[in-house]
């Protein structure tokens, strides 16, 4: 088992003269003097430092109250989740796979040892109730990989207690500024530990962090936030685009990195992970679907198809989440005199019904040859985009065009839509216009960097759009499942009373939305300066 705790922390450079008197500081009530520990921690990663250039750390620390195996996940600056398993040889399973997408088959190895005489201090309220420990860390760190440099520095470390309040931080930090300390350069001690120890240039002077080299990258990145990607820098557009093709290779880095980042939420099963998973690999299929005169679809398509595949095995569960929380509000929102029958029980335990299953399916899903090598292939087509002639040109024309012809497929299948009677075929050609509506979005969204506003107001029209036809294709979905749960009801000989009123208000639902439609359409029309 692996236990989860968010560690809020800020790290200080240190001289000989150790922590300054914090006794003085607003709250504190004794600075108690707990020892010094010895700490003992190797870090690990792959042989290319892919964790470190995302910001993580693997390691395995004897000494301390914590000694065990450690992964940390970046969350904002001086915050991170910190995942612990018990102490072992090799890194527990439960922690390699949730590296997986950034490690994949590559071995993770020993790559730096850091050894740590830490005198501590806790700073305690009048209570006792313990606010933040400080402490003063000797640090000797030696290269295992890569080299066989060593460094050594002194770094005041002040990390929050469990539950408290960030803004104590704040406190502490006035006060040792006060003292002459100032904020660490690097954010953690492996980045400090791999710029440090990096091999050497060919004229025996040390490389810089940063400047050249994958140690060095990793290095810089670790101090710059979390890169998406094992294998971030390598072919990704600048930071300015410039070209149509810059602008489009952007939001595919983004959203190649938005998966690879959301990967670890999901197998942990955090909320809403999974959602924002889906979206991103939407996002990413649409615009490769979309810029098809920019990146060859020759080459993307097939990597369309793989994204279709992974979005579909993401929505196993989401979709049948978000019906039952919709049929259940729908539920709420009855008076009781028109609940009739074992309803809810009914929808809970169609709402279970393949939960257990499809989660182990998921996470198999994950660790699966097929979504690996789709991650690979999403980094080569990062690495060395399959750019054509128009990916050269003036972004504002180019993406301006792609986006057009988006809306207009959108236009064609509202207008079409609206012709049909109301019915199956009506309901069918509206949900094609909810997806045509979506990828227009998610077009729009790549351009906006260089249309600005009028994409942006296209973003937002989109996304009305999209929502008030999602609304009529889940009164679709709750209708054909509440035919399901009244049929069942019935056989069973319940009454399926309640199960005929909440199909009333669905129709009702769907008929408001299809009454609507013409005019909301016409004003996104209107509105549409793209």
């Amino acid at each position: 088992m692996a236990d989860t705790k968010r560690e809020i922390e800020r790290k200080y450079e240190s001289d000989e003269s150790g922590l300054p008197d914090l006794t003085g500081v607003a709250g504190v009530a004794a600075v108690l003097d707990k020892g010094v520990a010895h700490l003992d921690a190797t870090y690990y990663d792959t042989a290319d430092l892919r964790l470190a250039a995302a910001s993580i750390t693997l390691r395995r620390r004897t000494g301390g109250s914590d000694a065990g195996w450690h992964l940390k996940f970046p969350v904002a600056p001086g915050v991170r989740d910190e995942i612990h398993a018990p102490l072992a040889d090799t890194v527990p399973p439960v922690l390699a796979s949730l590296v997986r997408s950034r490690v994949r088959d590559t071995e993770l190895l020993p790559v730096v040892r850091l050894r740590s005489e830490r005198d501590v201090r806790d700073l305690v309220d009048a209570d006792g109730r313990l606010l933040a420990e400080a402490g003063v860390d000797a640090v000797r760190a030696d290269r295992l990989l890569g080299g066989d440099a060593s460094a050594q520095w002194t770094e005041i470390e002040v990390e929050l207690a469990d539950g408290g309040d960030p803004a104590f931080l704040d406190t502490v930090e006035k006060r040792l500024r006060r003292a002459g300390v100032r904020p660490s350069k690097s954010t953690s001690k492996l980045a400090r530990a791999l710029a440090e120890t990096a091999p050497r240039g060919k004229g025996g002077k040390a490389r810089k962090a940063g400047k050249t080299g994958k140690a060095g990258k990793a290095a810089k990145d670790a101090k710059g936030g979390p890169a998406g990607s094992p294998r971030s820098g390598r072919g990704n557009p600048p930071d300015a685009p410039v070209t149509a093709g810059d602008h489009v290779l952007a939001y595919v880095t983004a959203q190649r990195d938005a998966l690879v980042a959301l990967d670890p939420a999901v197998r942990q099963d955090a909320p809403d992970s999974v959602h924002r998973m889906r979206v991103a690999t939407r996002r990413l299929r649409s615009a490769l679907r979309s810029y098809g005169r920019i990146l060859d679809r020759t080459v993307t398509d097939p990597i369309g198809e793989e994204l279709k595949w992974l979005a579909g095995e993401l929505g196993v569960d989401r979709d049948r989440e978000v019906l039952t929380e919709h049929l259940t509000a729908a539920l709420d929102g009855l008076p009781r005199t028109l609940l009739s029958g074992p309803v809810r029980t009914r929808l809970r335990t169609w709402a279970r019904a393949r939960r257990g299953g499809s989660r182990r399916r998921l996470i198999g899903v994950l660790d699966s040859k097929r979504y690996l090598a789709l991650l690979d292939t999403l980094d080569e087509l990062v690495a060395a985009p399959p750019l054509r002639k128009a990916a050269a040109a003036e972004p504002g024309p180019t993406l301006a065009k792609a986006v057009r012809k988006d809306f207009g497929r959108v236009d064609a299948l509202v207008e079409a839509a609206l012709g049909l009677a109301p019915g199956q075929d009506r309901d069918l050609a509206l949900h094609e216009a909810r997806k045509k509506a979506k990828r227009t979005r998610y077009a729009a969204e790549t351009a906006v960097p260089a249309l600005g506003d009028p994409a942006s107001a296209l973003v937002k029209s989109m996304k009305t759009l999209q929502t008030g036809l999602g609304d009529h294709q889940d009164s679709v979905m709750a209708r054909l499942t509440l035919r399901e749960l009244s049929a069942v009801a019935h056989a069973a000989g319940e009454s399926s009373f309640t199960y005929g009123v909440l199909y009333g208000r669905e129709e009702q639902r769907a008929a408001d939305v299809e009454r609507e439609l013409p005019q909301t359409w016409k004003e996104i029309k209107e509105g549409t300066a793209v």
